[in-house]
């Protein structure tokens, strides 16, 4: 009787499986090692003896492509050929089709838009422009310094970042058997030695408006009718995350409360988070209302998605507003309450989202000091929207 095929189903090759191989049948295997790394390979036996093949790691290779080199390598031991000296050798890829090699491989355990289009500008031609076209495998040491060398003093924090992803998509190549070697981007025991460290340049906070600067900003938007500009607004009035911003649903707000209620799961701290608006965050929300057209406050042109993750970025391009980022919008709101209210310190790190305190103090601080913090955001909203 021939073996069942196509026993493994993509459910199943995704969820946490314990070490060992797991069977697709014909040979083909999903092997799990003891750190859940996985990847494909295939059995055959030849001259009485049981051997493999490694066709890649999952999930780069994906169960249909895997099964269609089992199949490829079932035929070749079936005219007695051997299945290790028919692999092609691998193709050579450029940077920039590596990185989007890995792009695809990683979206799916990525949460929100914004995170996949930060993934691929850093990794464009924005950053990277030097070694896009430059195949993988040839990619050294001074490729790099050639990346991070321009922008490792003025922009320390984003030329970690950018480091970090260029090592990942190199360790992913050195995976997929693309370059072999040690890692050039790799920082400790390698550009450790040659770059000055970062927290020596910067304490890497985003980039913040001061917030005696706010207000003249908010009152420029106030003059925009582009929905940016409301997303912007709502997002320096509740001093919140550009992702749940950009994200919210009108589900989540009660106006007749004074509340926007933010799901655990869209949540960095993955926890949920309620946010007291101030009346003049509740009447921006009120007038978007009045043009629904999404599930979406904020609706992109497409249907069924949100405004576009650089949507507001890109408007602080447009205002000229430079050295600003969005996320720094938080810091601004930050230092005005450490700066120039009586308001608690853990009230601010509450409205912020932060957790406050060590687990003892947690586990006794049930409430979230919503009516606190509803004093301290309207405040806020008082001040940039009317300077005072």
């Amino acid at each position: 009787m021939a073996r069942a095929l196509n026993k493994i189903s993509d459910t199943f090759a995704k969820s946490a499986l314990g070490p060992g191989r797991h069977s697709d049948g014909g040979g083909l295997y999903l092997n799990v090692k003891p750190g859940g790394a996985k990847s494909w390979i295939f059995m055959f036996t030849r001259g009485g003896k049981r051997q493999a093949v490694g066709l890649g790691p999952y999930p780069a290779i994906r169960l249909a492509s895997a099964r269609i080199k089992a199949i490829e390598l079932r035929s070749a031991v079936a005219e007695g050929s051997d299945p290790k000296a028919l692999r092609t050798p691998q193709r050579e890829l450029s940077f920039a089709e590596c990185a989007e090699e890995f792009l695809e491989s990683m979206e799916p355990q990525w949460r929100n838009a914004k995170h996949r289009a930060q993934w691929r500008m850093t990794l464009g031609d924005a950053y990277c422009a030097a070694i896009l076209g430059k195949r993988v495998s040839h990619i050294n040491t001074e490729d790099i310094l050639a990346v991070l060398n321009p922008i490792w003093i003025n922009k320390p924090e984003t030329a970690s970042r950018i480091r970090g992803r260029v090592e990942r998509v190199l360790d992913f190549a050195k995976a997929r058997g693309w370059r072999t070697g040690e890692n050039p981007a790799l920082w400790r025991g390698h550009l450790k030695s040659i770059l000055p460290p970062r927290q020596k340049l910067s304490r890497g906070h985003h980039a913040a408006m001061g917030y005696r600067q706010v207000p003249a900003l908010v009152e420029r938007l106030q003059h925009s009718d582009a929905l940016a500009a409301r997303a912007l607004e709502f997002l320096i009035c509740c001093a919140a995350r550009s992702g749940e911003v950009l994200g919210a649903r009108w589900e989540e707000f009660d106006l007749e409360a004074g509340i926007w209620k933010i799901p655990a799961e869209r949540t960095k701290a993955g926890r949920p988070h309620r946010v007291p608006l101030s009346k003049q965050a509740q009447e921006l929300i009120r007038g978007l209302d009045q043009a629904r057209t999404s599930e979406f406050v904020f609706a992109g042109q497409r249907a069924g998605r949100h405004l576009s993750a650089m949507a507001m970025e890109m408007l602080l391009r447009r205002l000229r507003v430079a050295d600003v980022t969005v996320h720094g919008f938080r810091s601004s709101f930050r230092d005005w309450a450490g700066e120039e209210t009586a308001h608690a310190r853990e009230t601010a790190e509450a409205a912020l989202a932060h957790v406050v305190g060590d687990a003892t103090e947690r586990a006794y601080r049930r409430a979230d000091a919503l009516e606190k913090r509803r004093l301290l955001m309207q405040d806020w909203a008082n001040f940039i929207k009317g300077g005072s």
